[in-house]
């Protein structure tokens, strides 16, 4: 088996010694390099190209935001960011993902050797994330056991029996890896007068906010990220904050969200099985379901359940994805009725609406 190769970049030597030993632990990585900033790390890539890099954002002699647009504009390439987690970080870190970068790991600015080890699940799982991606369509402790697979039973049950049909619309959508900037390539091109949308995008607690914010900035629709009790209206679109499921709530006519505290479903938290599961329940015919890149199976059979309740369920297509994980295990499951293309998915929320 071809392991993939991956290059460090970080101007801590203990950031650079840790993640270096903990991804040369797994069999199918290869540390190619660990670079104490770009420019090194450019010298590196001359002799061999990494198929990953784990990339740091504030760096002597360059930044990693510069790095990552010269990257992705020369060669693109799968990059995870991993960021010191404050305010600040998280709008540079937005930044990354805006530019190309695929997936956040981050660090605190005290215990950073400890807090690496604790949390190496998650950085395997990124950097094996992104090296699954589709580079065509990207743009400018060693031993662990994983935490149970929770399902959304773990936070609402099951729903039962279909909602009529109503006038207010709802699309739900659903993503992780590559999410990012096929959800900027989407929702740029809505109209004001588009249904609402409840969104979950897999993303650290604080970088929500930020993301929607970004979004926001960008789109004719307003994009913010969900706050508990938050309508959902035309024209608007709420994405989950990290660390936190959403679920909607119907009241008569209109559509609330509840944001709350829960475990990991899937997972995940947010979770797309849970957002889906509310709903089917809620909003049975009245809504549309799409899922689209991602790694793993969240969301595939919240989107089943979406689909017996009546409502309208699409897969973004394998060829238009970053990573074909999230709906090529909703359409195994029998639960897309449409496969479409991203380019295609806007007018198929405006037709939905």
């Amino acid at each position: 088996m071809t392991r993939t190769g991956v290059l460090v970049v970080d101007d801590s030597a203990v950031v650079r010694r840790v993640v270096s030993d903990l991804l040369a632990a797994e069999h199918d990585f290869d540390v190619i390099g660990a670079c104490a900033d770009p420019v090194a790390a450019a010298e590196r890539m001359d002799q061999r190209w990494p198929d990953v890099i784990v990339l740091d954002v504030e760096m002597p002699r360059m930044d990693g935001i510069t790095f990552l647009k010269t990257i992705m504009a020369t060669r693109p390439t799968p990059v995870v960011i991993c960021s010191t987690l404050t305010e600040k970080g998280a709008e540079t870190t937005m930044q990354a993902l805006a530019s190309g970068a695929l997936g956040i790991v981050t660090k605190p600015k005290l215990g950073i050797k400890t807090f690496l080890l604790d949390n190496s699940s998650d950085l395997v799982t990124q950097v094996r994330s992104a090296a699954r991606a589709n580079v065509k369509n990207l743009r400018p402790r060693t031993e662990w056991k994983p935490s149970p697979k929770l399902t959304a039973d773990a936070m609402l049950p099951a729903a039962h029996g279909a909602m009529k049909r109503t006038t207010e619309r709802i699309v739900a959508i659903g993503t992780s890896t590559g999410g990012t900037q096929a959800l900027e390539q989407i929702l740029t091109q809505l109209p004001q007068t588009c249904p609402g949308l409840v969104i979950v995008q897999h993303m650290p607690e604080k970088f929500t906010a930020s993301f929607a914010a970004r979004l926001d900035s960008l789109c004719r629709i307003e994009v913010r990220e969900a706050q508990h009790g938050d309508r959902v209206i035309p024209g608007r679109a709420l994405i989950a904050p990290g660390a936190r499921h959403m679920m909607l709530r119907r009241s008569g006519a209109q559509y609330y969200v509840d944001v709350v505290t829960g475990p990991l479903v899937r997972r995940h938290c947010p979770s797309v099985d849970v957002l889906f599961r509310s709903v089917a329940k809620n909003a049975g015919a009245n809504a549309a379901g799409i899922i689209m890149t991602g790694m793993g199976d969240d969301g595939a059979a919240g989107l089943r359940e979406m689909k017996e309740a009546g409502a309208c369920t699409l897969a973004q297509s394998e060829d238009s994805c970053v990573v074909y994980g999230m709906p090529k295990e909703a359409v195994k499951l029998g639960a897309v009725e449409r496969i479409v293309d991203l380019g295609a998915i806007p007018a198929e929320i405006v037709r939905f609406g």
